[in-house]
């Protein structure tokens, strides 16, 4: 079983979903983040739990070499698009996206499916399959909170 595969166990048996890991380093020191979903959003018990399951698997299949920390936590409001059940989660988002040619747009994510998406933008709507899709995040906009 793949090591992802292994990690969605874990945080499933805890009724959550597993959304993407990274790994990062900051300030001199490596992160592995595990990024987790829950109906109702994510609370600080549901990843020290996580983080406690998964400490035992990572100790015997590391996820990078050398020393690391791990990190489990809500992927934000403000999250990276990668795969499709990333894009079909946002539905009705606010998405940036950046395109195979240098374009940059910002709309709604009207529609998702296995080889691309629709985005409404102010010239309407466009359709992108995901290899066009160079970056792609959701984004909160702070000035017309609602």
């Amino acid at each position: 079983m793949h090591l992802e595969e292994q990690i969605e166990k874990i945080v499933r048996s805890h009724g959550a979903e597993f959304y993407d890991t990274e790994t990062v380093n900051e300030n001199d020191q490596t992160i592995y983040r595990v990024y987790i979903t829950k109906e109702g959003g994510v609370d600080l018990d549901t990843c020290a739990e996580i983080s406690n399951d998964l400490s035992p698997l990572l100790d015997v299949h590391p996820p990078v070499s050398g020393n690391y920390f791990l990190e489990v936590s809500s992927p934000g409001i403000e999250r990276t698009l990668k795969k499709p059940r990333h894009y079909q989660s946002a539905v009705g988002e606010r998405v940036k996206l950046k395109i195979a040619g240098g374009e940059k747009l910002r709309g709604v994510l009207e529609s998702a499916d296995e080889t691309g998406i629709v985005v409404k933008t102010k010239d309407g709507q466009q359709r992108f399959d995901y290899p066009q899709i160079l970056k792609a995040r959701t984004y909160y906009d702070w000035a017309n909170q609602s």
